[in-house]
């Protein structure tokens, strides 16, 4: 069976995104985006389990919402009025139903990056 898996690490301080907030969507064809679920990440800046697995992890397009400035702002990181980075949407497509899909997020107040991991 599939499952979907994400970490954050925050470049800036070299660390685990600990404490960050992400939300899950499922992405229709037409329409709003439904929101699947809400969590904050742990001590390893990981969520305690798969964030989609079993009968919910289907094929379809979905959306990661990464709170970055509120993670950083919490940290005590000085930010502007208004951010450069909030919230990172990162939308992506899940194929196989019986893969295992890791979206994991490097992220700073600056930048981020993302790829498909193992």
């Amino acid at each position: 069976m599939g499952q979907l898996t994400t970490h954050v690490l925050d470049t800036m301080r070299g660390c685990p995104a600990a404490g960050m907030a992400v939300r899950l969507y499922r992405l229709a064809p037409a329409g709003e985006p439904a929101l699947i679920r809400e969590l904050v990440l742990n001590h390893d800046g990981r969520a305690d389990g798969p964030l989609l697995k079993g009968e919910d992890f289907q094929p379809g397009r979905y959306r990661l919402v990464f709170e970055v400035a509120a993670y950083f702002r919490a940290a005590g990181v000085d930010l502007p009025e208004p951010p450069f980075l909030d919230a990172v949407p990162l939308d992506f497509g899940i194929a196989d139903a019986g893969a295992h899909y890791h979206v994991p997020l490097l992220a700073s107040p600056w930048a981020y990056s993302t790829y498909r991991g193992s």
